[in-house]
């Protein structure tokens, strides 16, 4: 049995040594050159007496990064990563929290570390990969491993401001990884592009399959992803044939017309997830690129990566929603009402070994999510409660319907703000579209791009929508903001408008 994620690569690398494991514009290495690089940094931690703890990684988004990360693993600790996209403050607060005794980071970083209000020892990967790597040490520490062990903790956003530290595990990785190889068919021909931060759960659908397989994965850099036709040409360069990518970037390429200049050619996987795809925009990525399986993912960080799957092997008519399917085996997914099962939709609950250990130095918040399964009285059981609203539909399939933070009273009417931004995007002319509802103001403000003018658009979403649901602030933006992960930024679009409100408040006066 399986029970530490360095075995993928200790299998893999007795395989094929030689073959490129991780790569960027700048870097290439081979599982060899990664095997023999995460040894060295692993031997040098327990030298120093690093045993069982969090250690920091604070360096580029790169091949010697993922060195970072694993070479932690290597001496039985944990890694936790930052970055220089997060925000200083945040970051503070994760050193606090975590009162972490080391950290790794590149030369590059080296001064912004410096400047942290960290005092414990700070150690650079460019010496660390010169160490002697201890085989006697590495071998002791492995053997009084369990699977349970932590793996990773991994910051989220929390509703107080405080970031929240997700514990990942050996034993929930592993199974996350051989279900979801299984659903989207990974190989060692895969050749993955990575879009998501490496501080993100969602990258590791690329990295820990890389090391399963002997496949390979390409880095690819941020700025593309503001660029849709050097995108696609980089993914056709370096004959990337795997994407397990956002929505946003998804939708970037194909609502800007990229693919009447260029398609990816060698692609044969695409999955996504984290937000509803736009059913025009999907139809379109289907209609170019028939011969691609395309997969709905869904699943939240508590519950490791992604827990439910569907295989959207067809077009969508523009007044459906594409499922999210089913469960990864060994998941099950509960839709709750009150404690009790709810046959018409409830909040999806999710049990099985997915669940991670919870938030790290945050009993409070650990115990309000991670629950006792209420329909389980008669041994201890937990469940974890996702916040997400969803239903099954007349196939028993699951349908996400949306967050409980996006449901909204208005007006006297529950309204779900996706249906609104659902209505939105089936508008010719409509690119991009995101609904806020700020509490203090109680108005429906939709954020949007394409060519449409607001009072057109207006008129459109009249014939859409009940009175109650059209929005009351209209923004036609350049470009909708996005979080590190490419997700909806609702909170930068919250800030815009309040900053907006006081800046007319001025301009009347």
């Amino acid at each position: 049995m399986q029970r530490n994620v360095l075995e993928y690569l200790e299998e893999t690398v007795k395989r094929v040594p030689d073959k490129i494991a991780f790569a960027n514009d700048k870097t290439q290495l081979t599982f060899q050159q990664f095997s023999d690089d995460i040894r060295a940094i692993g031997s040098e931690l327990i030298r120093k007496g690093y045993q069982k703890e969090p250690v920091l990684i604070y360096m580029n988004k790169s091949p010697e990064a993922l060195e970072g990360f694993f070479g932690v693993i290597e001496s039985g600790c944990f890694y936790v990563p930052l970055d220089e996209e997060m925000p200083k403050r945040r970051i503070e607060l994760i050193i606090e929290n975590t009162k972490a005794r080391v950290i790794i980071c590149d030369q590059e970083n080296l001064k912004r570390v410096k400047e942290l209000p960290f005092d414990g020892e700070i150690m650079l990967h460019e010496e660390l990969a010169k160490k002697r790597e201890d085989k006697e040490k590495l071998d002791k520490v492995r053997r009084t491993a369990l699977d349970t062990d932590p793996l990773y903790v991994l910051f989220t956003s929390g509703s107080t401001g405080m970031p929240k530290g997700v514990v990942g595990h050996h034993r929930g990785v592993i199974d996350y990884i051989d279900q979801l190889s299984a659903v989207l068919d990974f190989d060692e021909e895969s050749v993955f592009g990575n879009q998501a931060p490496l501080y993100f759960d969602a990258c590791m659908k690329d990295i820990y399959p890389t090391l399963k397989f002997g496949a390979t994965t390409w880095l690819i850099p941020h700025e593309l992803f503001l660029f849709p036709v050097r995108l696609v040409e980089y993914l056709n360069v370096h004959k990337i044939n795997t994407i397990c990518w956002v929505v946003s970037a998804l939708t970037m390429i194909s609502a800007f017309g990229t693919f009447k200049e260029v398609v990816p050619e060698y692609l044969r996987t695409v999955a996504f997830g984290s937000e509803v795809f736009p059913i025009r925009q999907f139809n379109l990525w289907k209609r170019t690129l028939p011969q691609v399986r395309f997969t709905n993912l869904y699943g939240p960080t508590e519950a490791t990566g992604m827990s439910c799957y569907y295989h959207a092997d067809r077009e969508f008519s523009e007044n459906e929603v594409i499922p999210i399917g089913q469960p990864f085996e060994n998941t099950e997914i509960l839709l709750l009402k009150g404690g009790l099962e709810a046959a018409q939709g409830g909040e999806i609950c999710i049990r099985g070994t997915c669940l991670t250990h919870g938030y790290y130095g945050n009993k409070e918040k650990t115990k309000e999510a991670f629950v006792q399964n209420p329909l389980n009285p008669y041994y201890p059981e937990l469940i974890y409660r996702t916040g997400d609203i969803g239903k099954r539909n007349a196939k028993g399939e699951l349908i996400f319907v949306s967050r409980k933070d996006y449901q909204i009273k208005h007006m006297g009417h529950r309204i779900e703000l996706g249906e609104i931004e659902a209505n939105v995007l089936l508008v010719d002319g409509i690119q991009t579209a995101c609904c806020i509802y700020p509490k203090e103001d109680e108005k429906i403000v939709l954020f949007y791009t394409g060519t449409l003018k607001k009072a057109e658009l207006l008129m459109e979403l009249k014939q859409r929508l009940p009175r109650y649901m059209i929005p009351n602030v209209l923004f036609l933006i350049e470009q909708l903001p996005l979080t590190p992960n490419g997700k909806m930024n609702r909170k930068a679009m919250e800030q815009f408008y309040m900053d907006h409100k006081k800046n007319k408040r001025r301009r009347t006066k």
